[in-house]
């Protein structure tokens, strides 16, 4: 008896992000023009962990023709975790074998690398694996420079509705609290933060390796505003990255509420709400000076996750999905997909685990460097210098009434290096 002719498959999981639908186009034609059958498996692992074959499309040409333009997953996604139980791991395996597929596309972040990974793994060289990193957190860990597919277009969205906002604040005479999504980086807070030129951004990578007090974080935008008072400006913008909520203190976490967790075991930050309790503790501190302003807490994620990608994302996520179908062509296996200096490179699943954790490494935003150090400087936030200088510092006391020693006591510390 003839084996069956090979067959691919793509699935996407994790959240949505903008160029989903160019790699499934891309890849589906890469294959199709060569000969290879392409099955869309609908909503990421969780029909295929449950033995369940009937969530599926066969993808043409036809089908994907023009799919790059569009936002969204023509396939759907969710965060299915088939790595939690070696018997769902086991059972996406027997899945993907009845439905005679030889080749699998996975498109998620660094969760899904992680199910790619050990699907790839169990399988043994029966089942061939590439992943295509996608997250508009853009903390997967690529080559240097090189970001995850969505996140320009997730920046691009984020920068036009803070630059709205700033407007507004400016006109109303009022401040903005805004959360971006960013798990476990900064990046897109910081991208959005920098590029829109807001009053000032917090990430959590300024707080690793301690806890973080709901108490510091209060005074580090409490001092931006009196540092705004001080220069007769009663408005502005903070762009707070949602992974800030990963590092609050346990007695501080539960304030924000009950504590949900995914399939991941991660916590539901946008579960969170971090924006009205920081608003709230803002608001008191502000109060107890004699001191009166209106804080709008905004968060914004899901309205960058499916938006039409921008041409970046468009011509970077052909590439990824043509390289991702190229690769299983040429009978490659384990990796995900990545392209420097214009040439496509595998990094071989391996590469990409943290020796401490198991787990896919986090590419997080390096404070040390000339980015983050260029647009730290632009922020109006309270410095170590601001506390050596008598003048801004007897400034500063004045907008509070208090003394310049009592400002001292109350604010100096706040800084973060």
């Amino acid at each position: 008896m003839d084996s069956p002719s090979p067959q691919f498959a793509i699935l996407v999981g994790g959240g949505p992000a903008p160029g989903i639908n160019s790699v499934i186009e891309a890849a589906t034609i890469r294959s199709r023009l060569c000969g290879v059958d392409v099955v869309g498996i609908e909503d990421g692992f969780k029909w295929l962990m449950k033995g369940d074959l009937s969530h599926t499309q066969p993808l043409t040409r036809q089908t994907v023709s023009h799919l790059h333009f569009r936002g969204g997953s023509l396939l759907g996604t969710s965060r299915a975790n088939p790595t939690k139980q070696p018997q769902d791991l086991s059972t996406t395996f027997t899945s993907l074998q009845k439905l005679n597929v030889t080749g699998l596309i996975t498109i998620g972040g660094d969760d899904t690398a992680f199910s790619a990974l050990k699907l790839a793994e169990l399988a043994s060289g029966r089942l061939q694996v590439v992943h295509v990193p996608k997250t508009i957190d853009n903390d997967l860990c690529l080559p240097h420079g090189m970001p995850t597919f969505g996140f320009q277009t997730a920046r691009h969205m984020g920068v036009e509705l803070v630059k709205n906002l700033m407007i507004d604040a400016q006109t109303t005479s009022r401040w903005y609290f805004v959360v971006t999504m960013g798990r476990k980086a900064g990046h897109l807070a910081l991208g959005i933060g920098k590029a829109a030129g807001a009053t000032l951004t917090l990430i959590p990578e300024e707080f690793k390796g301690s806890t973080l007090k709901l108490a510091h974080l209060t005074n580090i935008l409490v001092g931006s505003m009196i540092k705004r008072l001080a220069q007769g400006r009663s408005d502005g913008v903070a762009v707070l990255a949602e992974g800030l909520s990963e590092f609050l203190d346990q007695d501080d976490l539960a304030l924000l509420g009950g504590v949900e967790r995914d399939e991941h075991g991660n916590i539901r930050l946008a579960e969170l709400d971090i924006r009205k309790v920081l608003k709230e503790t803002v608001t008191q501190k502000l109060k107890h000076y004699g001191i009166k302003i209106t804080v709008v807490s905004k968060n914004i994620g899901y309205e960058l996750r499916c938006a039409d990608p921008i041409p970046f994302d468009m011509e970077y996520t052909r590439d990824l999905g043509y390289c991702a179908a190229q690769f299983l062509l040429d009978g490659g296996n384990g990796a995900m997909v990545s392209i420097v200096n214009g040439h496509f490179t595998p990094l071989p699943f391996k590469e990409i685990l943290d020796p401490a954790t198991g787990r896919t490494r986090v590419r997080m935003v390096d404070i040390e460097s000339e980015s983050y150090k260029i647009a730290r400087a632009y922020m109006a936030r309270l410095e170590p210098d601001d506390f050596t200088n008598q003048e801004a510092l007897t400034q500063y006391a004045q907008v509070l009434n208090i003394s310049p020693d009592q400002f001292l006591s109350g604010f100096q510390g706040t800084p973060s290096t």
